[in-house]
């Protein structure tokens, strides 16, 4: 076996810090869980090794430095002994702040908001996807023009935060970022132009689009592939989905004489408290599947000690997306498994009371038949329209249009005609409506 090489690249060593300002981060987070967040947050970026994590308690951010001259020394003490290369700080800090706090402590610093975006960085996988963090990332940088450092190796793709040599560095000077944004902006119109065409060609579709939205790490992905049978990457570990994924799955339409309801389900990128409003307004187009859907379901880590903060923090973000008040939306209280019998009991007693509300585990598949039941009521309430019989005759060679109607569980039955097919049909005024727009 070959001996390891002195040029093999260690890990990038960080310490987390989240400054606990005077409750300046709106007082509906224990300070702890909001590190435990933070230090989760750093653990999904590849490559880092965290070898330490503190709160750090503040009457007031420093101006120039963030914290106080003992506090500064106190810190860059523990940096030296743990030799660390990178500080990530959980909340925001000034391009003045991040410009001497670098100089402090000798190494290379990232707010929540740059690590969120290398993060995004590394997971998008669409070509849409890696556009919008391009361009998320320009906008931020715009207001800093933070420079890759050249002692941090290079070990994986990103943005160049926490990047090293050899690595493409964004032009510290306006003029070049913006000129990189509009070229962005322009391959970004093709992209979006190229959705609008499959998001049209999805409109002919006579399925209803149901949406699963939550905080990051709710366990969407896991409930998911419990629903499809796909094998999306589901991790515990935050931002496991960046890419927004669709799967058109029939349900099982119990008590129905035809056959089942044919849906789209649709897994989004988990949010987080404190998103960048770069990402927000970037990934609107990526989250427009939620924007069109006909029922969202709100995934929540029923088991977290902070799912109702969570969960006003979904609210928060689905309301800054546009999405309306009155869409349909069922709770998924999730991770049932993951509590005490006696919280489990007290759970299911709860989610009975609650007509919107159903309780289950992804991970065991507890739940999920009385879920997919309570998915089939509300769409019948939200969407069924009063279906009639109708005949449509189609040519022997309008083959398409003849799969497309047996494919939506519309027909009755067919006879064979001299020049094609006589259809008998039971639909709605929508599925007539998108089948003559085929």
């Amino acid at each position: 076996m070959a001996e390891p090489t002195s040029t093999e690249a260690r890990p990038t060593r960080a310490h987390v810090i989240h400054p606990d300002i005077g409750g300046a981060r709106g007082q509906r987070r224990e300070p702890d869980l909001a590190l435990a967040e933070a230090v989760a947050l750093a653990h999904a970026l590849p490559g880092l090794e965290i070898t330490g994590a503190e709160v750090v308690k503040l009457r007031a951010p420093h101006p120039g430095k963030l914290f106080g001259k003992g506090k500064l020394a106190e810190i860059g003490v523990r940096l030296a002994e743990e030799e660390v290369d990178l500080v990530l700080i959980d909340g925001p800090v000034s391009p003045v702040q991040q410009r001497n706090l670098e100089k402090e402590w000798s190494v290379k610093l990232l707010d929540r908001t740059g690590l969120i975006l290398e993060i995004f960085a590394d997971r998008a996988r669409t070509r849409e996807g890696v556009l919008q963090v391009e361009l998320a990332a320009l906008a931020y940088q715009r207001t800093r023009l933070v420079r890759a450092w050249t002692h941090l190796e290079r070990q994986r793709g990103g943005l160049g935060f926490v990047g090293g040599p050899g690595e493409t560095q964004i032009e510290a000077d306006r003029r070049a970022i913006d000129e990189q944004m509009t070229r962005l902006r322009r391959q970004l119109e093709k992209v979006v132009r190229t959705r609008g065409l499959h998001r049209a060609a999805r409109a002919k579709v006579p399925y209803p689009i149901v949406a699963l939205v939550g905080y990051t790490n709710a366990g969407k992905s896991t409930l998911f592939n419990r629903l499809t049978g796909a094998e999306v990457e589901a991790k515990d570990m935050l931002f496991a989905t960046l890419d927004p994924t669709m799967r058109a799955i029939r349900l099982p339409g119990a008590g129905r004489k035809d056959q089942g309801r044919q849906i789209i389900l649709s897994d989004t990128v988990g949010f987080i408290s404190d998103l960048p409003t770069e990402l927000v307004a970037a990934f609107r187009a990526t989250l427009e599947e939620v924007l069109e859907a006909d029922l969202i379901l709100h995934v929540r880590d029923i088991s977290h000690p902070e799912t109702e903060e969570q969960a006003e923090d979904v609210a928060e973000i689905l309301e800054g997306l546009g999405v309306a008040e009155d869409t349909p939306t069922i709770e998924v209280w999730n991770k049932i498994d993951a509590l005490s019998p006696e919280a489990h009991d007290a759970l299911i007693r709860a989610d009975a009371r609650h007509e919107d509300v159903e309780a289950v585990s992804a991970l065991t598949g507890e739940g999920v038949e009385t879920l997919i039941a309570s998915v089939d009521a509300r769409l019948a309430e939200i969407l069924d329209e009063p279906r009639r019989d109708d005949v449509v005759d189609l040519p022997f060679s309008d083959g398409r249009r003849r799969a497309w109607l047996h494919q939506a569980g519309v027909v009755r039955r067919e006879e064979p005609r001299e020049n094609g097919q006589r259809l008998h049909l039971r639909w709605t005024d929508r599925q007539k409506a998108a089948f003559e727009a085929l």
